[in-house]
């Protein structure tokens, strides 16, 4: 799975040995989740594919709950999978977010 930039120039895809980096920018809502949702779930099921993915979301500017279900969603086949996802660099909005909801503590969070 090499590089690779979807139709939508606010994600991202960028493989990296045994970890996929998929940046996430813009407005995540009930527009873009299913885009979202099927790009994290090819991630995580590619036969082979990667140990982790790195959703880097400092460049979101907005997300609604049908986003973060993507997320959420994604959490859970990557479980099933064997395979582990954290979040990069989330904004104070999507802290927010992930506060208000209770699920602040279902992903690692790093900065790097």
């Amino acid at each position: 799975m090499g590089d690779q930039e979807d139709n939508d120039p606010g994600m991202r895809l960028e493989a990296r040995g045994r970890r996929v980096v998929v940046r996430v920018g813009g407005e995540m809502d009930i527009d873009r989740a299913p885009m979202l949702r099927a790009a994290l779930h090819a991630a995580i099921t590619q036969e082979g594919g990667p140990a982790e993915i790195v959703v880097d979301v400092a460049a979101l500017s907005f997300c609604d709950s049908a986003g973060l279900n993507a997320f959420i969603s994604a959490r859970r086949t990557a479980g099933e999978h064997g395979r582990s996802i954290s979040l990069r660099n989330p904004t104070p909005q999507f802290r927010r977010l992930l506060k208000l909801t209770g699920a602040e503590g279902l992903f690692p969070i790093t900065q790097t």
